[in-house]
C-alpha cells in the first residue's frame, strides 16, 4: 500500500480533495521558494565576489608597491603572512586564513574560502581569499577578506519572508479547496440525506436554474426513480386488480366444488356443474389476458410504430366478428378513405378494435358501423352501433379499470376493455372519447419512423 493511500485513502472525499490541494500546493510553494531563494543568493554572492575582487586588487598593489592599504573600509580586511605563517602585516582583529590555505597559496595556488555558515548564523562570517604576492622586501602570502554578514542577514530574512508567505498560502488554498469542496459535495450529501430519509422511491432535492455535473446527474436519478415509483404502483395496482376480481370467480368455483360433494349427482346435474366451472374458468382466462395486456402496454413505455394500412386494419379486424355477428343476426360495416395510413403500433390497435367491436356485439344492438376518418390532427378511428349507448352517468367513469355499467355483473365483460382502449391512444399520444353510443380514438399525425 502506499503512503497517499495509507494516510488519506479511506477518509472522506473532502479531506482527500484538500490533502491533495495542500500537498500540490505544498510541492509548487517548495519549488518556488527554492527557486527565489537561489536567485536572491546567487545575485548577493556575485555582488560579494566583485567587491572582494576589487578590494583584492587594492591590497595586493599596495603590498606589492610597499605601500599600507586603505583601513579605513568596512567589513574588509586584510593580513599579511611571512613564508613561516606568521603574521606580519594587517588590520584583521582574528586569523583570516588557516596554514592549509597559506601552504597552498604560497605554492602559487590562489585560495578562496567561506568561513561560517549561513544557519545557525556565526559571530564573524567572512568570505576570503589568499594569494601569494612578490612584495619589494620578498615573497608573501596575503589574506584579502569580506564580511557576509550583511549577506547572510539577507538571506535569512528572506528565508524567513519566504516561509511565512508560503505558510500562508498554504493555509489559504487549503481553506479554499476545502470550501470548494464542501460546496460542491453538499448536494451530494443532501441526495443522501433525502434518500435515507424519505420511503420508497423520493425524488431528490435538485436545485433548479443549474446545469452542472451534479446537478445533471440529481436529474437523472431523479427521472430513474420516478420510473421506479411509476414501476411500483403499476405493479401495487396489478395485485390489487388481480386480486379484486379473480376474488370472485375462484369463490364461486370453490362454492361449486363443495356443493358437487355434498351427495351424489345424476349426469345432468353433473355436466351442469362442470360447464358453470368452464365458464368461470374462461373467465378467469379473460380477465388475466386483459389484465397482462394492459399491464404489458403500460410498462412498455414507447412502442415501436410503423405505417398501418387502416382500411386492412378495419378489414382485419371485422372479419374476426364477422360470424359472431351473423350467428347473433347482426352485421359489421367498415368504412376507410383509400390509402389512409396512420404511424402506430398494429398489434395495439388491433386490439382495441376488437375490444370496441366485442363491447358492441355484447352491449350494443343493430349494425356495427367501424370507420376511419382522416382529420386535421390526424386519424380518428370509430365504433359504433344502433343501440342505446353508454348511460349518462357512467361516461366520466367508463375508461377506468373494472368500471361496468351492469353494476350487477351478470354480464361476461371484465371492466378492462376500454381502460385497454385509453391506453392504446394514450401509448399513441391520442385520447380515447365517448360520445353517445359511438367509442372514438383520435390519433395525432407522428412523423414517419426512420
Amino acid at each position: 500500500m502506499t503512503l497517499w493511500r495509507r494516510l488519506v485513502g479511506d477518509r472522506p472525499i473532502v479531506t482527500r480533495l484538500v490533502f491533495a490541494v495542500a500537498a500540490t500546493m505544498t510541492a509548487v510553494l517548495l519549488i518556488a521558494g527554492a527557486f527565489v531563494f537561489w536567485r536572491v543568493g546567487y545575485a548577493l554572492n556575485r555582488q560579494l565576489d566583485q567587491d572582494l575582487g576589487a578590494y583584492q586588487e587594492v591590497v595586493q598593489r599596495a603590498i606589492s608597491t610597499g605601500d599600507t592599504p586603505p583601513t579605513d573600509t568596512p567589513g574588509q580586511s586584510y593580513q599579511v603572512y611571512d613564508p613561516q605563517g606568521r603574521v606580519i602585516a594587517g588590520n584583521a582583529t582574528i586569523r583570516l586564513a588557516d596554514p592549509d590555505a597559506l601552504a597552498q597559496a604560497a605554492a602559487g595556488t590562489e585560495v578562496r574560502e567561506d568561513v561560517g555558515h549561513l544557519l545557525p548564523p556565526t559571530d564573524h562570517p567572512y568570505k576570503v581569499v589568499v594569494a601569494r604576492v612578490d612584495a619589494s622586501r620578498g615573497p608573501v602570502v596575503v589574506a584579502s577578506a569580506i564580511s557576509t554578514n550583511k549577506h547572510d542577514e539577507a538571506l535569512r530574512e528572506l528565508l524567513l519572508q519566504l516561509t511565512i508567505a508560503d505558510l500562508a498560502t498554504l493555509i489559504a488554498a487549503s481553506l479554499v479547496g476545502y470550501g470548494t469542496a464542501r460546496a460542491a459535495l453538499n448536494p451530494v450529501e443532501r441526495y443522501r440525506l433525502a434518500a435515507e430519509q424519505a420511503d420508497g422511491a423520493p425524488l431528490l432535492p435538485v436545485a433548479t436554474g443549474k446545469d452542472d455535473e451534479v446537478t445533471r446527474l440529481g436529474h437523472t436519478f431523479n427521472a430513474m426513480l420516478e420510473r421506479i415509483r411509476q414501476a411500483n404502483d403499476r405493479e401495487r395496482q396489478f395485485l390489487a386488480d388481480a386480486s379484486h376480481e379473480l376474488r370472485s370467480p375462484l369463490a364461486l368455483m370453490r362454492t361449486e366444488l363443495e356443493v358437487a360433494l355434498l351427495r351424489p349427482r345424476g349426469n345432468a346435474e353433473t355436466t351442469t356443474a362442470f360447464e358453470s366451472l368452464r365458464s368461470q374458468v374462461e373467465r378467469l382466462i379473460i380477465l388475466s389476458n386483459a389484465l397482462l395486456d394492459l399491464e404489458e402496454l403500460r410498462a412498455s413505455g414507447e412502442t415501436p410504430h410503423d405505417p398501418v394500412d387502416v382500411d386492412q386494419l378495419l378489414t382485419s379486424v371485422t372479419d374476426r366478428f364477422t360470424a359472431q355477428a351473423n350467428a347473433e343476426g347482426r352485421s359489421l360495416e367498415t368504412s376507410a378513405p383509400t390509402g389512409l395510413t396512420v404511424e402506430g403500433n398494429q398489434h395495439w390497435l388491433d386490439l382495441a378494435l376488437s375490444n370496441l367491436i366485442s363491447n358492441a356485439l355484447r352491449y350494443g344492438e343493430g349494425t356495427i358501423r367501424v370507420t376511419a376518418t382522416e382529420t386535421r390532427e390526424g386519424t380518428q378511428l370509430a365504433v359504433s352501433d344502433e343501440g342505446p349507448g353508454f348511460p349518462a352517468d357512467f361516461v366520466d367513469q367508463a375508461f377506468h379499470r373494472f368500471s361496468r355499467a351492469d353494476t350487477s355483473r351478470a354480464t361476461r365483460g371484465t371492466g378492462l376493455g376500454l381502460a385497454l382502449v385509453q391506453a392504446v391512444a394514450e401509448a399513441h399520444d391520442g385520447s380515447a372519447c365517448i360520445t353517445g353510443r359511438q367509442v372514438t380514438l383520435d390519433l395525432p399525425t407522428r412523423a414517419a419512423s426512420t
